[in-house]
């Protein structure tokens, strides 16, 4: 399943198996959170992020450069 989301006026794919209302409602709180005041490496793979891949109850955020890839849990 492929749906968008938007971070930054960046429209930004959200792929997932099985993606509820309820995941997605987590994972756009968690990221709203994490550009407020995330650190530093966080904010740099924000910046550069190309898709987001959810798994279970972790988000992979896939960046433009690959280290700067990192896994966000959503509870």
């Amino acid at each position: 399943m492929k749906v968008f989301v938007t971070i930054q006026n960046k429209e930004i794919p959200v792929f997932a198996d099985n993606l509820n209302k309820k995941t997605l409602k987590l994972l756009k709180m968690a990221l709203d959170k994490k550009v407020e005041d995330g650190r530093m490496t966080l904010k740099k793979c924000l910046q550069t992020l190309i898709s987001i891949e959810v798994i279970g109850c972790e988000a992979i955020l896939h960046s433009f450069n690959e280290k700067d890839s990192l896994a966000l849990s959503l509870y």
